[in-house]
């Protein structure tokens, strides 16, 4: 595979961009701070990777592009802006995905890039998404990811290096025929190929004075199984280690990486209670667990973080399903509920982004239930090798509540009643047996005997995914000001995809007759043990 010279300088230019204003419902990206450097340098790395497919380790091209500034202040933030990750798979990987049933696919991608400084190093993950595109008849699959990405700021003088590692790829598929079975999703892992030129380098920041780094510092490439943190873990001040009791040089401290908090879980403390109580008592069916994830705004081109919320859920008991000459197949009906301060609604959560790419506009937004969310799973057990595969579908009739705005640190009263007219809509796979407007969420979950199981299932969650229009907004504005028109050109319209991740369900019952199997399920006052992380 021909690799092109790794990531070199292009002469900085001036770039004429625009995004629509009141962007504001279901975003969640940082606010950048912008470098004071006043030049731009764009960079355009081709590199070869090795990925992990169904048949096997085959070789692929990933091309980064993106701008960085020229320079940069010790301690000043800046965020690496138009950034666009292509993957380019071989014609191997069509056939896998052909073989799935899957005539479309849209990609989530998923990069390590490691950032360091001096002898210091931290990791930043790159996130991104693509439009839904079809597979090629012939050929290689090409999948073009743009997204946000976080903040960086050096610690000290030195130059501050960004390297391309690992890389994930989530294939969410899509099938020709709408009446058929979804093909479901794949997540695709890919590492670095050794012959790499420059070990993946990408870009190179100098900040501060612009001296080198010192000598022997290491590889520039950061660890790539990490999601990114704000530190290396050491303290600001001396260390407490006996060999560490000199104060620690500033050019030495991990360069800060910012915004990537929803890729690690989050502490206990920082998300809401999620128990059963004297309103809401349990039975011997119930579970409860914690849901987080992404939705995307098409017109935005953007995606909101959901924090994580409480969902209470009484499971089902299986019924028979039709009969089937190579599976036995059973039918559960399940309903759930979000469960926040009495309410059936998430957790307040806030977005913010760039209108004009200058003017900050933050909105705080509630998604609260009209009426129970429905899940149906049905599990088909194949009789020859007793390989169980179950399809689920979540219906959630949604309603979008806006409660807050602020332009430029400006308030903008939307009032008490701002919200679309009618639930967040998708297209249902059985519009007939399910009338109405509700969101619908896909996964769908495989066990064979004596092996985990993957992908998604009520008790054991993973990701559920979808696609869903925006309505048009009522309510919005006070004093005569009519805000509907401005929310429902901004915002509202169809194809915005959303990935949601449930955590493993607390089974009340469970620590009743504790076993193997349900065992870490639960804290020691029934809550979900596990609170999952957000995926792209």
């Amino acid at each position: 595979m021909k690799a092109k010279p790794a990531a070199a300088p292009r002469p900085p230019r001036v770039r004429a961009r625009t995004t629509s204003i009141a962007a504001f419902v279901v975003l969640a990206a940082l606010v950048p701070t912008t470098a004071s450097a006043s030049g731009t340098q764009e960079i355009e790395a081709e590199l070869p990777y090795v990925c992990a497919l169904p048949s096997g380790r085959l070789p692929a091209t990933v091309r980064i592009s993106a701008d960085f500034p020229e320079r940069a202040e010790a301690g000043e933030a800046f965020t690496p802006s138009d950034v666009t990750t292509t993957v380019e798979l071989p014609a191997e990987a069509v056939a896998d995905l052909t073989a799935r049933d899957a005539a479309e696919v849209r990609a989530a991608t998923r990069l390590a890039v490691g950032v360091a400084q001096n002898a210091a190093t931290a990791t930043a993950t790159w996130r991104a998404g693509s439009e839904t595109v079809a597979l090629p008849a012939s050929g290689p699959l090409t999948l073009v990811a743009r997204g946000d990405v976080p903040s960086v700021a050096g610690r000290g003088d030195g130059d501050l290096t960004f390297s391309a590692g690992a890389l994930a790829i989530d294939l969410e598929l899509g099938a020709a025929d709408p009446a058929s079975a979804d093909p479901g999703s794949l997540t695709v892992d890919c590492a670095l190929a050794d012959d790499a030129p420059g070990q993946g380098l990408l870009a190179t920041v100098p900040v501060g004075t612009g001296e080198p780094a010192p000598s022997g510092s290491p590889s520039a490439t950061g660890p790539s199984g990490t999601s990114g943190a704000p530190d290396d873990g050491r303290p600001d001040g001396p260390a407490d280690g006996p060999a560490d009791r000199q104060p620690e040089r500033q050019s030495e401290r991990a360069p800060k990486v910012l915004g990537n908090a929803p890729g690690a879980a989050p502490d206990r403390d920082d998300v809401p209670p999620c128990r059963y109580d004297e309103q809401h008592p349990p039975t011997d069916v119930s579970l409860n667990a914690y849901v987080t994830g992404y939705a995307n705004v098409k017109k935005m081109k953007g995606a909101a973080y959901l924090p994580p919320s409480c969902v209470l859920i009484e499971q089902g008991l299986p019924v028979p399903g039709p009969p089937d000459p190579e599976y036995l197949i059973f039918d559960t009906v399940s309903y759930a509920n979000f469960h926040y301060r009495e309410r059936k609604q998430t957790p307040p959560f806030e977005a913010t982004f760039l209108s004009f790419d200058f003017a900050p506009v933050k909105a705080t937004m509630v998604l609260e239930q009209t009426g129970p969310m429905r899940i149906d799973s049905r599990m088909k057990m194949r009789l020859s090798d007793f390989t169980t595969i179950t399809d689920t579908y979540v219906r959630a009739p949604l309603v979008l509540h806006v409660l807050d705005l602020e332009v430029n640190g400006t308030p903008l009263d939307v009032g008490p009643g701002c919200r679309t007219e009618t639930p967040l809509t998708s297209e249902d796979p059985d519009p007939a047996n399910f009338p109405g407007d509700h969101l619908v969420l896909y996964g769908r979950g495989e066990q064979v005997i004596g092996l985990p199981a993957t992908g998604y299932l009520l008790l054991s969650g993973g990701v559920l995914s979808g696609e869903s229009a925006v309505p048009a907004f009522t309510g919005c504005g006070t004093d005569g000001e009519d805000l509907d028109r401005l929310l429902t050109a901004s915002v509202s319209g169809p194809g915005n995809f959303i990935k949601q991740v449930q955590g493993q369900t607390c089974a009340i019952a469970a620590p009743v007759f504790p076993s193997p199997e349900n065992e870490g399920q639960c804290t020691e006052d029934l809550q979900p043990y596990e609170i999952p992380v957000a995926e792209r």
